[in-house]
């Protein structure tokens, strides 16, 4: 997949917490939830990424109210910039010890797609993203890192 001029890369994934945010056991998770948001927010290459009354998106409740749902979403300059924050900072070692914090998920829970430069997706149309990743496979209205020739970081750097 190739990025088409004038736009940028927008992401979304989803998490199963194991505890109620307020559960001490989500702690590790929590108390460094604003950290590693500013740390993406200061990476080059980032544009925006959702909040809501929370500060972070840990309000937000896309699937049916579901409490236990976690939603994060951005959008970055290319895929480029999106890779090097996700596995070559600090949140990599977050990410690292999610399943001390979230559910093995078995279905998607990471959808990439292209959005016009200044365009700034609702948590509808990104749910909708997921979905349709995960009914039709990657195409070029939503698609994972396996699509994108550029995206290498992803292979190589990744936790298991």
């Amino acid at each position: 997949m190739q990025q088409p001029a004038g736009h940028h890369l927008a992401q979304l994934n989803i998490g199963r917490i194991r505890y109620e945010v307020d559960d001490p056991r989500m702690a590790g998770f929590v108390d460094n939830l604003a950290f590693v948001n500013s740390l993406a927010e200061r990476s080059p290459g980032f544009i925006w990424r959702y909040q809501d009354e929370s500060g972070n998106a840990t309000s937000t409740r896309p699937f049916g109210g579901d409490t236990m749902m976690a939603v994060n979403m951005s959008v970055w300059e290319n895929v480029e910039s999106l890779e090097k924050y996700v596995w070559q900072t600090v949140h990599k070692r977050f990410y690292a010890k999610r399943h001390e914090w979230f559910e093995k998920m078995d279905a998607r829970y990471l959808v990439l797609w292209w959005v016009p430069a200044g365009h700034r997706p609702s948590i509808q149309e990104t749910i909708e993203r997921l979905e349709h990743l995960k009914a039709h496979g990657d195409s070029e209205h939503a698609f994972g890192w396996e699509s994108l020739a550029s995206a290498q970081l992803w292979k190589t750097a990744r936790c298991a």
